[in-house]
């Protein structure tokens, strides 16, 4: 009989153990998917634009500081590779993805397909087309169309011929350059005799577009470019025909070649688009927004209409530069360096 009851109280004794063993194993296994940090995926059409890499840098250094994680993935200019990209991030389950874009409308079904696995999006400087994002922020791209056309407005002679040269067509926020341009140039007289997109912002195009045009007509007085790269090939083509440093030139991202053009006096003016200040906002709302925080306080009510649904956008202001204000903003911002920027002036 004792030996029966002693018998009975070892195995009570290790089902009560087994048990607590089970339970701290469960718990552990919970702690560990509380403590996992947060996924964020990070898609880019590509790096050869020079501000990309600035935007990279910033994103990842602010999600991390927040405690996430991120995995960045480029798709060198390719729509399909992009896709693909995404659809990893779907499998591997990310907290939100943050996408570049290089065609907003082929991205949709993409994109919502995350969505539909639980996955919060971002549409990060270009919106994607129809797919309901949790958030939308760029520049104000209708601004930047806005300096750029008054500037050259402000540079040409009234009733002058000028030369459109823009980015690429599957870009959404081409569209708001060229709007905020036309209109910033009515009433001023200045007629575009030429326009071309350039597919995949390929700036090599760009010269063989003023090339084109400056056959139809070399009475011309000013040329916007979608940006500075395609503006490197389109002064090109000018210094060629010894148009350069005679035919004003507007374009936008600042990069280093440009604003160096710009204290030499190839280029006119480049808008300014402070995209470190960008990428860490964007990085603070994604962490937010995966973490289920309410960002609307911030957003302040803004939308933008992605063809079907209006979405929460975030806007920075741009900047337009000049000769005269490179030192104070440029420079002063640590954008870029004074002796880089003044290079090749002696």
């Amino acid at each position: 009989m004792e030996k029966r009851m002693r018998r009975w109280l070892f195995f009570v004794m290790l089902a009560l153990a087994l048990t607590g063993c089970g339970n701290s194993r469960q718990e552990n296994e919970n702690t560990v998917e509380r403590d996992a940090p947060m996924q964020i995926g990070l898609s880019f059409d590509s790096f050869v634009i020079e501000r990309w890499t600035r935007d990279r840098d910033m994103f990842v250094s602010t999600a991390q500081g927040m405690g996430a994680q991120v995995n960045v993935q480029v798709a060198n200019g390719d729509v399909q590779e992009q896709i693909s990209q995404i659809e990893y991030f779907i499998k591997k389950k990310m907290d939100v993805i943050v996408v570049i874009a290089i065609d907003g409308n082929a991205l949709t079904d993409v994109m919502k397909k995350a969505q539909e696995e639980g996955i919060k999006i971002i549409s990060y400087d270009r919106l994607i087309d129809n797919a309901n994002a949790d958030l939308y922020i760029s520049f104000d791209n209708e601004m930047v169309g806005t300096l750029m056309g008054e500037r050259l407005a402000a540079e040409c002679p009234e009733g002058g011929n000028i030369f459109t040269i823009n980015g690429s067509p599957t870009d959404n926020n081409v569209t708001d350059v060229v709007k905020g341009f036309t209109e910033a140039i009515e009433g001023t007289g200045l007629r575009i005799v030429y326009t071309n997109y350039c597919d995949n912002w390929l700036a090599e195009l760009a010269y063989d577009m003023v090339n084109e045009g400056l056959s139809q007509t070399d009475d011309i007085v000013g040329v916007m470019c979608g940006n500075d790269d395609l503006a490197s090939q389109a002064i090109k083509a000018l210094a060629e025909n010894r148009l350069a440093g005679k035919v004003p030139v507007v374009a936008q991202d600042a990069e280093l070649s440009a604003c160096q053009r710009i204290v030499e006096g190839t280029q006119t003016m480049t808008v300014y688009k402070p995209v470190e200040e960008l990428a860490k906002k964007a990085a603070e709302f994604a962490v937010k927004i995966g973490r289920g925080e309410d960002i609307t306080a911030e957003i302040d009510g803004k939308t933008a209409f992605d063809g079907t649904y209006d979405v929460p956008c975030y806007y920075i202001e741009p900047i337009a530069v000049t000769a005269e204000n490179m030192d104070d903003t440029i420079i002063e911002d640590g954008f870029h360096r004074a002796e880089d920027v003044y290079l090749n002036i002696h």
